[in-house]
């Protein structure tokens, strides 16, 4: 541990489990300030258990980030438990899987509320607060802050059961980019990454519907995704949690509007 984050505020949206779970944890050991939001107070408190067995400390909230007032208090209430924030990780957020032909409006509108709005919420109350610090910098090259949306290859690789997710993971992605030009003068940098299949709880009712709409069974459904990757596996939320620190710290200090993929060299996923 090179505690390189030693004194840095970071919100991780989506923070009690899979990914977001592992960055909180990857932050917290490098000496960040590091708070996580879930929509489940339950799932707050066993994650902030979790980490403690570890001997880390963080700070959580239980939140709904698709009200966009709902997420400017939650930015409000962690700067004013921890101070301003430095680091933004967006991690909230899962496109439920459907076959097309069950693909109704409200479906497609239920999707993009629960992956694309979370993180747009968050990131623009966020950025008023850096963009605000940003009038005070010493130097042009003073880096006041980074946000890091972790988003998914769906975004590129459309298959026929994550459409709706995969627009949304797209729409996240253009606007990373757009939005990363757009701030990279004032020394706040935006990147992305997108992660292929990663052990995570979310893998689950992919694997399942996988294997009900072609007969086989969930372990054959994994064994067969695993076959497709050039590594031979599925990620693990740690391996993410490695690239969000790396983009997140000053090593980084050049990049901007990146969307790293983290997927093993596969293409096309389930």
């Amino acid at each position: 541990m090179t505690q390189e984050l030693k004194g840095r505020v970071a919100l991780v949206t989506g923070g009690s489990k899979g990914i977001g779970l592992a960055v909180a944890r990857r932050f917290a050991q490098e000496g960040a300030q590091v708070a996580i939001i879930s929509r489940s107070q339950d799932n707050v408190d066993a994650a902030i258990r979790s980490l403690a067995d570890e001997g880390l400390k963080v700070f959580g909230i239980a939140a709904d980030l698709l009200d966009a007032e709902s997420s400017e208090k939650i930015v409000h209430a962690v700067e004013a438990a921890l101070g301003p924030i430095d680091l933004l990780i967006n991690s909230a957020g899962a496109a439920k899987r459907h076959e097309p032909e069950n693909l109704t409006p409200a479906l497609w509108q239920q999707t993009f509320d629960a992956k694309f709005y979370p993180s747009i919420h968050v990131q623009h109350f966020v950025l008023q607060r850096l963009v605000a610090r940003a009038g005070q910098r010493a130097s042009a090259d003073e880096q006041i802050g980074a946000i890091v949306n972790i988003i998914g290859t769906g975004g590129k690789h459309p298959t026929s059961t994550h459409l709706a997710g995969g627009a949304a993971n797209a729409a996240l992605m253009l606007a990373t980019v757009g939005l990363a030009a757009h701030y990279a003068p004032l020394g706040i940098r935006i990147n992305g990454i997108n992660p292929g299949f990663t052990l995570t709880g979310r893998i689950e009712q992919a694997l399942t519907l996988e294997s009900e709409r072609r007969g086989i069974s969930r372990e054959q459904a994994q064994a067969e995704g695993e076959a497709a990757i050039p590594l031979r596996r599925y990620g693990r939320p740690e391996e993410v949690a490695e690239v969000a620190l790396f983009l997140a710290s000053p090593r980084a200090s050049y990049v901007v509007g990146a969307l790293v993929p983290v997927h093993g060299g596969a293409g096309p996923v389930i």
